[in-house]
This record gives structure tokens, sequence and C-alpha cells, in this order.
């Protein structure tokens, strides 16, 4: 089977592993402010072999020590400040911006950052946040380290650790890693029309497995490339990976997976048609995971010689989360 034009302009899809960043105490390091770690606060063993982790612990690097007094959260939800939480006159909230815009060079050479979560350093949301020294805290804060690392690079995929504990958003991190890392490499060289065009023909059905509003607009944008392509550019990254921030169900992957049921129905007998249907319908009700349906469909694909369906990085992309299986317990 011979390759579509779309993979001829195209680098390989990215193999594992990757590199991301990763809040340091969350790979076991003893940095938290009471000589402790997290490491149980994420699924890390589900990620081991995707990814290399490269820890940077804010708190640490802007020469708190350990142990250290601990901080917090206080003032108004769009600027607030980090101060001790014994001794409110330790403030070190423009240190740790600093610290982010001093690391910021190296994430350009990562596909992601996973924080730990509720941190008033690292968290990305629902950190809490204090009105006044004497208020209440509510979820209502952004660690200020994550928050400057969010500002500044704003498609790079995020995510607190503890959120990845849920099967949907763990799929969708880690679709969006391996789909920036295809994005770095495409546009290594610059980006033209040719190659835009190409990368969303390659990504087609994985987007149309998080959402099909984004999968519509993403197709709107890119067949009228008249304008400014800079600008066409910018906008399509920020839907496709908006769009890829929705975690994909069951339901959607088995929309998909009818879809590509399409380029195979003039090669398989009535038998096997029914079957296959019978298997993506049975997916959609929980009955039946999804890896072996892929791998029956690339068969097929291949079979056919339906190569532009087969070469779809949705059939290639790495996977983690299977619906209905087991997730690590969470941290408590």
């Amino acid at each position: 089977m011979s390759s579509p034009a779309f993979r001829d302009i195209l680098p390989p899809f990215p193999e594992p592993p990757l590199t991301i960043a990763v809040s340091e105490c969350l790979t076991g390091a003893p940095v938290r402010y009471d000589g402790g770690h997290r490491a149980s606060a994420w699924p890390r063993e589900a990620l081991e072999h995707l990814y290399g982790f490269r820890p940077i612990c804010p708190e640490v690097g802007i020469g708190l020590g350990v142990p250290r007094a601990s901080i917090r959260l206080v003032g108004a939800p769009g600027a607030p400040q980090a101060v001790g939480v014994e001794d409110p006159s330790l403030d070190v909230t423009e240190r740790l911006r600093d610290y982010a815009n001093a690391r910021l060079p190296e994430l350009d050479e990562v596909d992601g950052y996973i924080f730990k979560a509720r941190s008033p350093s690292c968290g990305l949301q629902g950190v809490p946040l204090h009105a006044g020294p004497e208020a209440p805290p509510i979820p209502a804060g952004r660690g200020l380290f994550a928050a400057r690392i969010a500002e500044a690079r704003p498609r790079l995929p995020l995510e607190d650790g503890e959120n990845l504990f849920d099967a949907g958003a763990l799929e969708s991190f880690v679709t969006r890693t391996f789909v920036h890392a295809f994005w770095r490499r495409t546009i290594a060289d610059g980006i033209d029309a040719a190659r835009l065009v190409a990368f969303h023909s390659a990504c087609k059905y994985l987007v149309m497995a998080h959402a099909v509003p984004g999968y519509r607009r993403l197709g709107a944008l890119v067949s009228d490339l008249s304008g400014d392509l800079q600008t066409i550019t910018q906008r399509y990254l920020k839907t496709l990976m908006d769009t890829l921030a929705t975690p994909p169900t069951r339901s959607s992957h088995a929309n998909v997976l009818q879809h590509l049921q399409g380029y195979v129905k003039r090669t398989l007998g009535a038998e096997q048609r029914r079957a296959l249907a019978a298997s993506v319908e049975a997916y959609r009700l929980g009955k039946r995971p999804l890896e072996p349906l892929l791998n029956a469909i690339r068969e097929h694909l291949r079979a056919a010689g339906a190569d532009y369906a087969a070469s779809q990085y949705y059939l290639h992309v790495p996977r983690v989360a299977r619906f209905g299986d087991e997730m690590p317990a969470r941290e408590r």
C-alpha cells in the first residue's frame, strides 16, 4: 500500500518517549515545604512508558529550600500574591513569576506540562485563594508559576496531575502532547499552505473523535487559505488544541469508527460487515475495549488498500486510557 500524498510531505508520526515537564514533587523527589513528595497524586505508571520527565520545582528554584515556610495565595482572583502562611511579610510573588520567565526557553523543547494540583505555585485551577489575611479560602486561584507558564505558552498541553485519574482527561492530554510534537516537527522548517492542509488531513479523524464542532471549524479554516497564512495558522493551532482538550467518549469514538467502516464496505463480505458493525456498537455500549477494535479496523483498511484512512493519526496516536478500565487510585 502506497502512502497518501499528505504523508509524503509530513514528518513521521512521533514515537515515545516525548519529553514533558512535571512538578518535581510528583516524581517522588522530597521537595515539598514539609520535606515530602506527592508521587501518588497522578497516574505516573500509566504515563512513564510514553514520556521522559523534566522535573521543575519553582519554590526550590527561587531558593526557599527544604523544609521551608509554607506559602498561600492572598488577594483578588486576577492578581493574587504568594505570601507566607505564618509570616505574611514573606512575599515571593515576583520571584515565582521571574523564575517562570527564566524557564520558558526550555519549554520550547517539551510537549506538555503536568502540575501539582492546588499548589500556590503550580496549581492550574482551584487553588485555595484568600481574599484577605483573615478570610477563608475559596477554590478560585491559580498558582503563580503555572499561571505565567500558561500565559506564555497557551498552546502547550497543560494539566493538573490529579485530573489525569479521569480516563477521558488522560486520553485527551496524551493525544494533545503527541499532536503538539507532530505539529512542532511539521513546522520545524516553516509552514506553507500545502503542509498545513496535509497536517489537517492526517489529523482529521483524530479531531473528529474529540469534538465534531471543532472538526468543522478546522475544516473551514483550511478550506480557504487566501488570507494571511500566519494568521490562519495561529487560529488553526488554537482551535486544534482547544478541540483536543475536549475528552473523547465512547460515542465519539464510535462515530469515527463508523466513518472508517465506509472505506472497507466494498471489500468486506456481508457477514464481515455485520460483524464489524456489531463490534463498533458493542464498544459504544461499553461491552468491549477499543484497542482490539482499532487493530481490526487497521487490518481491514490495509487489506482494502485504503491508504488515506489507514494513515490517519487517529489509528496511530498512543493511547493509555481505556473506557471501563481501572485507573490508579487517587491520592486522598
